[in-house]
């Protein structure tokens, strides 16, 4: 065995930023009388059952607020529950939000030892690991250089090959990995199915990714609305999951309640439209417009980026269109009306894509709604050749050009 968790909960009071997480504030709150009434408690996790083996690998999805940055926090022993208990057989080596868990005035080579040493680690023991660290995260030029200053990426590295290398007997990783190139994502992937199989440790793995953890977990767990609702085999956990998504469309966008972010900025609604025609029927090759209608309790707002990401069927990121990487951040934008995003020759193949978007205002998460909206693509004459069926030739349709010399 290698975690046993029975009857867990997590409680957060609304509108106090992560509510009382140690005897001194919750014996302040007592005193004071602010028990908080029913209403005003959030249950980020409820009555959630499981035990994980060593050597498992375990996936562990849900929508955006399902509870499963909650659930690694309380394992990793960040935060407490409140009902139920964790028993763990071994330490834990966990990789969650980028800037935990190294402090940032130190430099790379002090934090792995920092890091070792809460483990428990013996200096020598972490030095005999020291080069395999360095070697994997690939960061040797900037070892003796303050964490402050690396790069998200960087800190990922660095940080993943610290929890990897350092021997815990269990393995948590949030989708900060995300963050990492795709070369090094896939490093990860597979140093992760190492330790699980060849060294026998736990690993919990949180993705958006199905398709990353359909390869990677034997094992998958889904959380809805702070629940278990799934455990079993990770491919039948990921058809559930899928199946989920297509219920989202029956709640209009302004309603989603599974969303993170400040608020600043709210998403309304999402349309795909025919450039040509106006109307929401495309077709692969024609030129759409994806509109974006926003609101905000604010006149105007500053430093806005925006992002739609889209996603194939099983729920894997086809691409990007970012804001700021084709124009840069809006530097002043209205507190209410449609951000358009122009696609000339839709490249999608004829399918049914799922589309995600983000915002940021001033740096900051304003708005975050995973699968926000759908897109239907239907056959069109991309290459000009009046062939339409291009099924299976993989999701983009790329203009290319064949030729031969003898």
């Amino acid at each position: 065995m290698a975690i046993g968790v029975a009857g867990l909960s997590k409680a957060y009071r609304l509108g106090v930023d992560g509510g009382a997480t140690t005897f001194r504030e919750a014996l302040i709150q007592k005193v004071k009388g602010s028990a908080p009434a029913a209403t005003d408690i959030l249950w980020a996790l409820k009555d959630v059952t499981f035990d994980i083996r060593r050597g498992e690998t375990v996936g562990i999805i849900g929508r955006n607020g399902a509870g499963k940055s909650t659930l690694l926090k309380l394992l990793s022993r960040i935060t407490w529950p409140t009902e139920g208990e964790i028993r763990l057989y071994g330490r834990i080596g966990s990789l969650l939000e980028v800037g935990t868990g190294f402090h940032p005035e130190l430099t790379g080579r002090e934090n792995v030892y920092l890091n070792g040493t809460i483990l428990g680690m013996r200096r020598a023991e972490i030095a005999r690991r020291f080069d395999e660290i360095v070697a994997f995260a690939e960061i040797e030029r900037f070892l003796d250089t303050p964490v402050k200053r690396y790069s998200s990426g960087m800190y990922v590295r660095l940080a993943f090959a610290v929890a990897a290398h350092l021997d815990p007997e269990i393995l948590v990783v949030d989708e900060v990995l995300a963050v990492g190139d795709a070369a090094f994502q896939r490093k990860c992937l597979g140093k992760m199915g190492e330790v699980a199989r060849e060294e026998g440790r736990a690993v919990l793995f949180v993705s958006h990714n199905m398709v990353a953890i359909t390869a990677l977990c034997e094992r998958g767990i889904l959380l809805e609305q702070g629940r278990l609702t799934a455990d079993g085999a990770a491919g039948a956990v990921v058809q559930q999951y899928l199946r989920s998504l297509e219920t989202l469309g029956v709640t209009p966008l302004a309603d989603r309640a599974d969303r993170r972010g400040t608020g600043a900025l709210r998403f309304e609604s999402l349309a795909i439209v025919n450039a040509a025609t106006g109307g929401g029927l495309v077709r692969s090759g024609d030129d759409v417009r994806l509109e974006v209608r926003y609101r905000s309790d604010a006149p105007s707002l500053t430093n806005v980026h925006i992002d739609a990401v889209i996603h194939g069927p099983f729920d894997e990121q086809l691409c990007q269109l970012s804001s700021t990487a084709q124009r840069g951040e809006f530097e002043r934008v209205p507190g209410g009306g449609v951000f358009t995003c122009r696609i000339p020759r839709l490249p999608l193949e004829a399918g049914t894509y799922r589309v995600t978007l983000y915002c940021t205002v001033n740096g900051d998460i304003a708005d975050w709604v995973m699968h926000a909206g759908s897109i239907d693509v239907e056959p069109g004459d991309y290459f000009g050749t009046g062939r339409t069926n291009f099924e299976g030739q993989g999701h983009f349709l790329v203009t290319h050009a064949w030729d031969v010399e003898g």
